[in-house]
């Protein structure tokens, strides 16, 4: 028997709010208010958002100021991510599902069977990135710079990138799944000793990291995007979906969450604060 799933699509919002409602779906599904969910959504503005323990230093502000960007930190780990030309996945669920294992890696491993089936929607033949053979020592800020736990590769290089936290009995997954990669502006978003080491590192890229424009040779629109990896989840993870809403008072809960939490330097900039403390 299929398990039901809800799922919504909250089109393009900003940063504050995409992070806020990704956490409010966390909360209310560990208060069993609601059931598992599948979200889709895009970003308003061009994005940077860091992980939950990454450190400002390795940002530079002038660039996102310079791009017109805005800056949000995640509940999720990993590096810092460009929310730009993308299709944004989130999902929660209970860490009770048997298809929910302990280990992150088999957890992401389940999970990834939805994103790969959806890559497979839109004719884009990806791989899973298997940590034994493509993890590097090296370490980098730029989350698409180096392939992670059952991330998806073409041609060898990196197409999507996800983060997952567990909290309250709940584990919470978002990913990003870019249509194009502006490299121009992503590695003005990044602080380097040196210039040269900037236009290195942003040459070196184009081999470490594809579009799903790219890979599959055409343009690809959001809603076929949202289509296909909603395919892709009810086939790779043998799941059912059922339209779900927000109430206006669950749209006021993210929506002061947003204001309190995510507008707040207190927790964007909360390394700096210690620092400055």
């Amino acid at each position: 028997m299929k398990d039901t799933w809800g799922l919504i699509n909250t089109g393009h919002q900003d940063a504050a709010i995409n992070m806020a409602l990704d956490e409010c779906l966390l909360l209310w599904h560990s208060q069993d208010l609601i059931p598992p969910v599948l979200r889709f959504y895009g970003w308003s503005k061009p994005t940077l958002s860091i992980g939950h323990f990454q450190k400002e230093r390795t940002i530079h502000f002038p660039g996102i100021e310079q791009h017109g960007c805005q800056f949000v930190r995640r509940l999720t780990g990993g590096s810092a991510v460009l929310h730009d030309d993308e299709c944004t996945y989130s999902l929660v669920v209970s860490e009770r599902k048997p298809y929910i294992e302990d280990s992150i890696r088999k957890a992401y491993h389940a999970l990834a069977q939805g994103i790969f089936a959806g890559f497979k929607e839109l004719g884009i033949q990806a791989q899973f990135s298997m940590p034994e053979d493509h993890f590097i020592e090296e370490r980098s800020a730029v989350c698409f710079e180096r392939p992670s736990d059952y991330e998806m590769l073409v041609d060898g290089k990196k197409i999507s990138g996800h983060a997952q936290t567990r909290k309250m009995g709940v584990l919470m997954q978002h990913g990003s799944l870019p249509f194009t990669i502006d490299q121009d502006m992503l590695f003005d978003l990044f602080a380097f000793s040196t210039e040269e080491m900037r236009a290195r590192k942003r040459k070196a890229f184009a081999n470490k990291a594809i579009s799903m424009n790219e890979a599959s040779r055409r343009n690809i629109t959001y809603d076929q995007a949202v289509a296909a990896f909603t395919k892709g989840f009810e086939t790779g993870l043998d799941l059912q979906f059922t339209p779900f809403e927000l109430s206006d008072s669950q749209w006021e809960e993210v929506r002061a969450l947003a204001e309190s939490k995510y507008r707040s330097d207190d927790w964007n900039l909360k390394f700096q604060k210690k620092v400055q403390a």
